[in-house]
C-alpha cells in the first residue's frame, strides 16, 4: 500500500527508451569486443612468453655449458702447467742437491791441500824452499775457495729460483681450486629445473657481487698465471743447465789442478830422494877420505917418530965425534956425511910435521863438513818423511758419492666433489 501512495518516478519517453535500450546494447558489444581483444592479447602473450622463457632457459644453459667447458679447459691447463712446474721444482731441487753434495766434498780437498801446506811448514834450514809444489797447493787452495763460492752463489740463487716456482706454484694451485669451485657451482646450477626442490626467489640476484671481474679480467689473470710459471720455468731450466755446466767444468779444474799438486810433489819428492842418496853417498865416500886420511896421518906420525930416532942417533954420533982428541978431530966425510944427513932428516922433519899439520887441518875440516852433511842429511830426511806423509795425507782424495733421491712428498689437491686427483707438492 505505501508503494503505491509513494509519488511515481519520472516519465521517459518511448525514443528515449529506445536510445537507452541502444545504448547499453552498444556497451555490452563493445566490452565484449575489449575483453576478446585483451583475451587475444594474452595468449598472443602467453604463447610469446612461453617460448622465450623456453629459449631464454635453454640459452642460459647452454652459456653455462659453454662456460663451463671454457673454465674447464683453463682447469686442465693450469693442472697441466702445475704440473710442468712440479717436476721443474723436483728437477731443480735435485740439482740444487747434487751443487750442496759437490759443495760438501770439497771440504775434504781443502783440509787435505791445508794439511800438506802445515806439514811442508815444519821443514827446516835449506830444506824450507819455496818451490812448485807450494805454488800449486796455493794455487789449489785459492782454487777450492773460489769453487765454494761459485758453488754457494748457484746454491742460494737455486733456493732464490725455487721460492719463485713455489709462489708460481702457489698461484696456479689457488687459481685452479677456484676454477674446481666454479665448476662445482655452475654444475649444480645446470642441474637445477623449475622442478627442483630448491629453487625460489631471491633478494635482488641481479646485484652484481662485490669483487666480481670482467670476462677480460678473468682470462687475463689465468694468462698470467700460466705465462708466470712457463718464465720461471724457463729461468729454472736456464739455472739447471748452467748449475750442470758449471758443476763439471769447476769438478774438471780440481781434477786438472789436484793432478797438478799431485805430480810437482812426487816430482819434488823424486827430487828429494835423489838428493838424499846424493848426500849420503857423500857423506860415505867423506868417512872413507877421513879414515884413509888418519891413516895417513897416523904413518906420517910414524915416519915423523923414526925421522926424529935417526935425527938423535945422529946428532948423538955428531956430539960423540966432537970428543975425537986431536988432529982426529977431523971434518972427514963422516962427519960431513952426518951434517947432511942431520940437515936432511931436520928438513924431512920439517916437512912431515908441515903436511901432518896440514892433513889435521883438513881432517878436522871434512869433519865439520861430515857434520854438516849429517845435519843436512837429517833435514832431508825429515823433509822427505814430511813429504811421504803429504802424499799419504793426498790419498784421501776420493770423489764424493751421490746420495740416492729422497721422493717428494705429495698432498692431493681435488674440488669438493672428489672428482680430481691431481697430486701437487707438499707446502
Amino acid at each position: 500500500m505505501s508503494s503505491l501512495s509513494m509519488k511515481p518516478g519520472l516519465r521517459h519517453t518511448v525514443s528515449e527508451w529506445s536510445s537507452n535500450n541502444q545504448q547499453l546494447l552498444a556497451e555490452a558489444q563493445h566490452q565484449r569486443g575489449v575483453s576478446a581483444a585483451i583475451r587475444q592479447d594474452g595468449r598472443m602473450l602467453r604463447n610469446e612468453t612461453s617460448s622465450k622463457t623456453v629459449w631464454d632457459e635453454s640459452d642460459s644453459s647452454r652459456r653455462l655449458s659453454d662456460r663451463m667447458w671454457d673454465v674447464g679447459r683453463w682447469k686442465d691447463m693450469l693442472e697441466s702447467c702445475a704440473q710442468k712446474v712440479d717436476e721443474e721444482m723436483e728437477a731443480l731441487t735435485l740439482s740444487k742437491q747434487q751443487t750442496e753434495q759437490i759443495l760438501a766434498a770439497t771440504a775434504v780437498p781443502l783440509d787435505v791441500s791445508t794439511e800438506c801446506q802445515t806439514l811442508r811448514d815444519g821443514r827446516r834450514g835449506f830444506e824450507l824452499v819455496v818451490d812448485p809444489v807450494d805454488e800449486q797447493l796455493k794455487k789449489e787452495v785459492e782454487l777450492i775457495e773460489r769453487v765454494q763460492q761459485i758453488l754457494q752463489q748457484n746454491v742460494d740463487k737455486a733456493f732464490e729460483q725455487l721460492c719463485v716456482l713455489q709462489e708460481a706454484r702457489h698461484q696456479l694451485t689457488s687459481d685452479l681450486q677456484n676454477k674446481m669451485d666454479t665448476l662445482d657451482v655452475d654444475m649444480s646450477c645446470l642441474s637445477l629445473t623449475i622442478k627442483s626442490p630448491h629453487i625460489s626467489l631471491k633478494t635482488n640476484p641481479t646485484r652484481i657481487p662485490s669483487g666480481s671481474s670482467s670476462p677480460q679480467e678473468w682470462l687475463q689473470f689465468s694468462q698470467y698465471n700460466v705465462s708466470r710459471a712457463h718464465e720461471a720455468m724457463q729461468v729454472s731450466q736456464q739455472m739447471r743447465e748452467d748449475m750442470s755446466l758449471t758443476r763439471a767444468q769447476l769438478q774438471n779444474e780440481l781434477e786438472t789442478q789436484r793432478r797438478a799438486t799431485e805430480f810437482s810433489l812426487r816430482k819434488r819428492n823424486h827430487q828429494e830422494e835423489q838428493a838424499r842418496d846424493e848426500l849420503e853417498w857423500q857423506i860415505r865416500t867423506t868417512e872413507n877420505e877421513m879414515s884413509e886420511m888418519e891413516n895417513d896421518i897416523s904413518g906420517l906420525d910414524a915416519d915423523l917418530q923414526a925421522k926424529t930416532a935417526n935425527l938423535k942417533l945422529a946428532h948423538t954420533r955428531l956430539e960423540t965425534r966432537t970428543t975425537r982428541p986431536g988432529m982426529d978431530l977431523c971434518r972427514d966425510e963422516v962427519q960431513l956425511g952426518l951434517v947432511a944427513e942431520v940437515q936432511q932428516l931436520e928438513a924431512t922433519i920439517t916437512a912431515l910435521k908441515q903436511k901432518i899439520s896440514e892433513a889435521q887441518n883438513s881432517l878436522q875440516k871434512m869433519k865439520l863438513h861430515h857434520s854438516r852433511m849429517l845435519q843436512d842429511l837429517s833435514r832431508k830426511q825429515e823433509a822427505l818423511s814430511l813429504e811421504q806423509r803429504s802424499l799419504n795425507t793426498r790419498n784421501r782424495l776420493a770423489s764424493a758419492s751421490i746420495a740416492d733421491k729422497t721422493p717428494a712428498l705429495v698432498v692431493p689437491l681435488m674440488n669438493s666433489s672428489g672428482r680430481s686427483n691431481l697430486k701437487l707438492l707438499a707446502q
